[in-house]
């Protein structure tokens, strides 16, 4: 970077005749050259408080294990929808005081199985005129084998189907999703409360 250097006598009068003769090409944007008087000091903003963690050590053994699932529960994903059928109706179906009017079994099937059949049956029910029908999923297990970096969770049709009765073209045939009753199924199976027909 190149020193500044201080100007000559005749360089500095040469200088302020042209800076004099000089016309600002946006007259608007003049700004004066006079040294700004310093702001007064404020007080420093208050810095927010960040809650104590217990400290670690280089080299020391991790103290709990805390297992930390980003995506919440299924439970509370469908607790968080709308209601977009009648309350009453809706509290005697979670009681499982509404018997479900057909059924279909996906346990045991692929993803790529149970996909269309899960299409083909939502869509013959709703035509039908049906209002309340049972999707069982089952709860999925474990997988022994399971060993990758990334964990696979169990119960990947349980997790899939809330998705696909969202998505067209069921969404249009469904009203509402909610886990099925212990007595029809609990945690592996779903009512599925579809639209009156038009």
């Amino acid at each position: 970077m190149a020193r500044r250097r201080t100007l000559r006598p005749d360089e500095e009068e040469l200088w302020q005749a042209v800076a004099r003769s000089a016309q600002p090409l946006h007259p608007q944007r003049i700004r004066s050259h006079t040294p700004k008087a310093d702001p007064l000091p404020h007080a420093p903003e208050p810095r927010a408080q960040v809650p104590a963690f217990p400290h670690f050590h280089v080299g020391e053994k991790v103290r709990h294990a805390s297992g930390h699932d980003l995506v919440p529960a299924l439970r509370d994903q469908l607790a968080a929808q709308p209601l977009r059928m009648d309350a009453k109706s809706f509290a005697r179906m979670s009681r499982g005081k509404l018997s479900p009017e057909a059924r279909i079994d996906l346990h045991g099937m692929t993803l790529t199985e149970a996909h269309p059949e899960l299409i083909r049956f939502i869509l013959n029910a709703h035509a039908d005129g049906l209002r309340l029908v049972l999707v069982i999923t089952g709860k999925g297990s474990r997988r022994v084998d399971d060993h990758g970096p990334i964990p696979q969770r169990p119960g990947v049709l349980r997790h899939q189907v809330p998705h696909w009765l969202r998505m067209p073209p069921l969404g249009a045939a469904v009203l509402q999703v909610a886990m099925a009753h212990l007595k029809h199924g609990g945690e592996g199976a779903y009512y599925v409360y579809l639209r009156r027909p038009r």
